[in-house]
């Protein structure tokens, strides 16, 4: 599977689909940033994504989530207004890898994907409670609701 391949022949698919979306969302802030600003900071969440697929590592991600928090918190941004950011990219993804991986494979890629833009997240959900109630937060331990999962 090549993954990376494969999104990175769809960027400018992904990019769009994604930016229209968010477009379609009325967020407050990305509407008042302008189609193009919020397109740019799609798009380098989209390389942020590829490069974790690369190098196969959460640390650009969750560095990325973590500095992206504060910034947008500092801005006035909603956290759900961010969030949904993360989550039309997502979306977008999802339609390439589904359209263009062999059944075989999405399995894996969905691990890969859920993964990398759930690290993402949870550094941002994390960076930003801990912003807005001046309180350090822990990431939490899941791994209690997964045992015994199917695999």
């Amino acid at each position: 599977m090549d993954l990376v391949g494969v999104l990175s022949a769809a960027h400018d698919d992904c990019l769009q689909e994604a930016s229209d979306a968010l477009g379609r969302a009325h967020l407050k802030h990305y509407e008042l940033a302008g189609p193009e600003l919020s397109r740019r900071r799609l798009d380098d969440l989209f390389d942020l994504v590829l490069e974790c697929l690369a190098k196969k590592t959460l640390g650009p991600i969750c560095e990325y989530g973590q500095r992206v928090a504060e910034e947008r918190f500092d801005a006035g941004f909603g956290i759900a207004e961010v969030q949904s950011a993360f989550n039309v990219l997502e979306e977008a993804i999802w339609h390439v890898v589904l359209a263009q991986l062999p059944a075989d494979d999405l399995l894996e890629a969905a691990g890969l994907i859920g993964t990398i833009l759930g690290a993402g997240k949870d550094a941002l959900a994390r960076a930003w409670v801990s912003l807005a109630t001046s309180q350090h937060v822990s990431s939490l331990d899941l791994t209690a609701l997964f045992e015994g999962a199917a695999t």
